[in-house]
């Protein structure tokens, strides 16, 4: 298969930037028949990530693997802010980090931190383990950190599930296919992770530790937490512990 008959099958499946798909998937594989197989394999609806194996993120580039949750470029609007309000972390955690986006990209910007990363997923942990940079724990949010840094978290971050569960069906068929449902559904108004990481989030941070994370602007207007960055669609909040 040539790049244009490529571009031509992504086209003919739906694909909407077929160039750009075709390109990856050039960049990404050298040998003719695995470029087959990987535009194949995105014409059946998996996400062009979990196809090639990797998603760009910030300055990072995140391991992938079919079955686990695409970083979302939107959530890249966390770590400029993050960063800002706590440049002398010393340790971070990245809660629910999924394949290891912010986790990695802050232990590039933050390089003098000991980073953690915990998610329950254990395909999701693999990926990050290959994406590198930090250290993985397996666990549902806190619970799952070690012990030695109650207390001691001077900057957590999240890109947590925040999707109310009633719009699920509004996430792009190839997504809701093929990421597990608990990776995007917060509950009946999208908030119920947040409440959650809250709820243990002071015993947890260092004094003037900062927990920080992305909601909708409808979501920001009633979750009482600080507003750090916004745009048209999305609010980077944050809570701190005084």
């Amino acid at each position: 298969m040539t790049h244009e008959e490529a571009v031509l099958a992504l086209r003919a499946a739906g694909c909407v930037h077929a160039e750009d798909e075709a390109a990856v998937i050039w960049e990404t594989y050298a040998d003719p028949g695995a470029r087959d197989g990987a535009v194949a394999d995105r014409a059946t609806g998996r996400p062009l990530e979990q196809v090639v194996g990797w998603a760009a993120f910030g300055r990072v580039r995140v391991a992938l693997a079919p079955g686990v949750f695409v970083p979302r470029r939107r959530a890249e609007a966390i770590l400029a802010p993050a960063v800002a309000l706590r440049p002398d972390a010393r340790v971070v955690v990245d809660l629910g980090c999924g394949a290891g986006a912010l986790a990695a990209s802050l232990a590039v910007l933050l390089p003098d931190a000991d980073v953690h990363g915990v998610d329950l997923d254990e395909a999701a942990l693999a990926c990050a383990g290959r994406t590198g940079g930090f250290t993985v724990h397996h666990g549902s949010w806190w619970s799952g950190l070690p012990s030695s840094i109650v207390g001691r978290v001077d900057l957590a971050v999240a890109y947590l599930p925040h999707v109310p569960t009633s719009r699920l069906p509004e996430i792009h068929p190839d997504f809701r296919a093929n990421e597990p449902a608990l990776s995007v559904d917060g509950g009946p108004d999208g908030l119920d992770p947040l409440r959650a990481v809250l709820a243990d989030a002071d015993r947890w941070l260092a004094p003037g530790g900062a927990f920080v994370t992305l909601v909708s602007r409808d979501q920001a207007a009633v979750s009482d937490l600080e507003v750090l960055a916004s745009d048209d669609d999305d609010v980077v909040v944050a809570h701190r512990r005084g």
